[in-house]
């Protein structure tokens, strides 16, 4: 079928979806991704099978934009007032999620995997710490998008979206720590000091110099325009254009492409005079498309036969997540001395996953070293990611209802 007749379907239906979604008192995100898994082509047969893998582009715009506007909501002011909360809750959170699924899948991968000659060392070892490293990352598109879309403000949104922000630096560590343990493990090697703590070191670095360089040089661009002549549309041109160089750089470099536009974000949002005027009109004149094309697309992604065969894993992933989560929320925020309200309701605005989460996952799978266990840990990922991605909006909203925020 034609590629632009097939965009404008899942442009359509997104938005429709979304509007229906909206009608019966649930965020525009669930109808999004619903409409993502009714285009799926074991439903709609008139959509290829392959759609999802034609899309990366417009998934890595969308990401680009969504990380660079999550940036743009840790102004130094506000995460100052809350910063303490925030780094304490991410550390938690994330480590006691890692924590969780690890324990909990060594306990049941025995049980409900069966793969030939499987062992504590060639399966079950390495798959629960592959599978428990990707606990930690938490999807902050689903949770700006509630936002936005309730007008939130307070300190429960603030906080779920910078812990949100932060988590996937946390998750990148913890995957690189994970990688060397498991192959040391299943090839019987020596542990890699350098492989397993200064790599990730290096990459968030990397990461975060060259959306700062990205940062400044927008701002110096926006600094010598011509203030009579500057329109609205120039601005989105510059910002889509340098947030499109500094999200492919990243992938050239070798270093996280979500980490470097959200920094170019953070730069912005702190350094820019123009803030207000720029964070606004992308939320004007961008934001609901890019929601709408992003989430759509990431329905788009649900396999049934993946579903249906990993289920149960996908059930006690995701329960042993939320646990893990809302463990860490409540001891982070008692040690940061956060408000009942941040500590009892910030966590369910951490279950939404995707993104990094599926490109980590892929990146497993794509390593000969995990040929026995790949399978296993993109099917849970997936399956998890498309589950957690439908409830997270749901939970997020009544969340911030009951913190007061909407």
């Amino acid at each position: 079928m034609n590629g632009l007749l097939i965009g404008g379907i899942v442009l359509f239906v997104g938005f429709i979806f979304g509007e229906i979604a909206q009608k019966i008192k649930l965020p525009k995100v669930t109808g999004y991704i619903l409409a993502g898994v009714f285009l799926n082509h074991d439903i709609c047969k008139f959509v290829p099978v392959n759609i999802a893998d034609r899309t990366n582009l417009i998934e890595n715009m969308a990401l680009a934009f969504i990380t660079f506007s999550i940036g743009g909501t840790l102004l130094y002011s506000r995460v100052k007032k809350l910063g303490k909360s925030i780094l304490s809750i991410t550390l938690f959170e994330g480590e006691f999620a890692f924590f969780a699924i690890v324990i909990g899948f060594l306990a049941i991968l025995p049980i409900f995997t069966h793969i030939p000659g499987a062992s504590w060392a060639t399966v079950f070892i390495p798959a629960g710490l592959l599978i428990g490293c990707l606990g930690a990352p938490t999807d902050p598109s689903v949770g700006l998008a509630v936002k936005h879309a309730y007008n939130a403000k307070g300190e429960v949104s603030s906080t779920m979206l910078g812990v949100a922000a932060f988590d996937d630096v946390l998750g990148i560590i913890n995957y690189s720590i994970a990688i060397v343990l498991s192959a040391a493990i299943v090839q019987h090697q020596t542990f890699n000091f350098h492989a397993a703590f200064l790599s990730p070191l290096c990459i968030i670095a990397g990461s975060a110099g060259l959306g700062a360089f990205f940062g400044l040089a927008f701002n110096f661009i926006i600094s010598k325009l011509n203030r009579e002549k500057e329109t609205e549309g120039v601005l989105i041109v510059i910002i889509l254009s340098l947030l499109a160089l500094c999200f492919g750089l990243s992938t050239v470099l070798g270093v996280d492409e979500l980490l470097s536009t959200m920094t170019m974000g953070i730069i912005v949002v702190n350094f820019n005079k123009m803030r207000e005027k720029i964070f606004q009109m992308m939320e004007r004149y961008v934001e609901e498309m890019v929601f709408v094309l992003f989430f759509t697309l990431s329905g788009l992604h649900l396999n049934f036969s993946v579903l249906k065969s990993s289920l149960i894993l996908i059930v006690f992933f995701s329960i042993f997540r939320m646990i893990g989560k809302i463990m860490g929320t409540m001891v982070g925020g008692a040690f940061a001395g956060s408000s009942a309200k941040v500590r009892k309701y910030t966590a369910y605005g951490l279950i939404p996953q995707g993104g990094i989460v599926i490109g980590l996952a892929l990146m497993i799978h794509q390593n000969p070293v995990f040929t026995d266990i790949a399978d296993i840990i993109i099917s849970v990922i997936v399956g998890a990611t498309i589950i957690n991605e439908f409830l997270g909006p749901i939970f997020i909203k009544k969340a911030l209802k009951k913190a007061g925020e909407i």
